[in-house]
């Protein structure tokens, strides 16, 4: 058998494996209709968690009072203004991305995709609380992730062969750049879908680079230059290998880039070359299934493994090679993640259980199960985010 084909149907079986494992849980969503009611009476917290539920009759951004135990205590639900969506084949993961939902610190805003009605909310944070300033399109169809870097905001869209969409932010809201748009031409056509859609789009750390995970649609990290007046490469680098599955991404204190890769069920480390090309570093397997997503605060890494339902706790030493220190268990369908600025606390999605499991974060990288939480409407949900 091909080397192509094995790694698919390995992939494919992972997928079937959380496919059965949360059968149970698929239901349909309530229609729930709550906008910005508190469940009760609260002062203002400046510490928060805000889990995106990707309902399909209407996406939520739901808000969380994080207290100083790392406890949640539900504060609001906020309607987005758009829809959620589901890829074909999906089940603990309906958008299969990571950074559906992304917090601007600098501006104070937060950035929930829309993947059902193609637009993208802008929300203004006040603490635990939001305030809805903008619904605007996002340059294409079914966008799952979006990232920000000082004025620019960059959306990436799933289906019909994918695309990123630049966006200029003035006075709070986004505003469309037409010259920003770039086709990325990959075979999202192919099934399972959310295998095939792209992964991730995130800034480099400098903000000088874009850097998009195809899955198996593309089987590649590519890679787009930004100039500092902002003009964005016609064409990116790209790095593929056949059969590779990158997906979710994140960057060491070295600014090198980490990337979760589904097929190889590893954390891969590439250092990023200002012509944008990439070098290996190194490669570290979590010995679990469908490796996707990943989170990191200073030299210790979070993977999150939706065929297997826990969490691939990592250390990274001075040369960049990553430690597998042992798997954490979590709820049904572990996905998305997020930690806290300060690394106290780590929280992880379970879009199978529909809940956010929280966890604290001890300096040698062990976790300790602090609670688990219920999110409305929240299986096959993905985007959160700590503050």
């Amino acid at each position: 058998m091909p080397t192509t084909t094995r790694r698919f149907a390995r992939i494919a079986k992972a997928a079937m494996a959380v496919a059965v494992s949360t059968a149970a849980f698929a239901v349909p969503a309530t229609a729930t209709t709550a906008v910005a009611t508190p469940v009760a009476p609260a002062k203002h917290h400046g510490k928060a968690v805000f889990v995106q539920n990707d309902r399909v009759e209407g996406n939520q951004v739901i808000a969380y009072t994080r207290e100083a135990d790392g406890s949640l205590h539900k504060r609001a639900i906020y309607n987005t203004g758009g829809k959620g969506g589901v890829l074909g084949g999906s089940v603990v993961d309906h958008l299969a991305s990571q950074g559906s939902l992304t917090y601007d610190q600098h501006h104070k805003l937060l950035y929930a995709v829309n993947a059902g009605s193609n637009t993208v909310t802008v929300f203004a944070v006040e603490g635990d609380r939001l305030h809805r300033k903008q619904v605007i399109e996002s340059g294409g169809m079914f966008p799952v992730s979006v990232t920000a870097h000082g004025d620019r905001v960059f959306v990436l869209n799933a289906r019909e062969g994918g695309s990123i969409q630049g966006f200029r932010l003035k006075e709070g809201k986004l505003h469309r750049v037409e010259a920003w748009h770039r086709a990325l031409h990959l075979n999202t056509g192919a099934m399972p879908e959310f295998t095939h859609t792209p992964g991730q789009v995130a800034f480099t750390p400098e903000g000088d680079q874009l850097v998009v995970t195809t899955k198996l649609g593309g089987n590649s990290i590519e890679i787009f230059h930004l100039s500092r007046e902002g003009k964005l490469s016609h064409k990116p680098v790209v790095d593929s290998k056949p059969g590779a599955q990158p997906f979710g991404l994140t960057f060491d204190e070295q600014k090198r880039l980490v990337v979760a890769d589904g097929v190889e069920n590893a954390l891969l480390t590439f250092r990023i070359h200002k012509d944008g090309r990439t070098t290996l570093v190194d490669a570290a397997p979590s010995g679990e299934q469908a490796t996707c997503w990943v989170s990191r605060t200073g030299n210790h890494f979070f993977a999150s493994n939706a065929g297997s339902n826990t969490v691939t706790r990592f250390r990274q030493d001075r040369e960049a090679r990553l430690e597998r220190l042992g798997n954490t268990p979590t709820g049904v369908g572990t996905v998305d993640s997020s930690i806290t600025p300060d690394g106290q606390f780590l929280y992880v999605q379970t879009g199978g259980a529909g809940a956010v499991d929280a966890f604290r974060i001890h300096k040698d990288g062990s976790l300790t199960k602090i609670s688990t939480t219920k999110v409305p409407d929240g299986v096959g949900g993905e985007g959160i985010v700590a503050l």
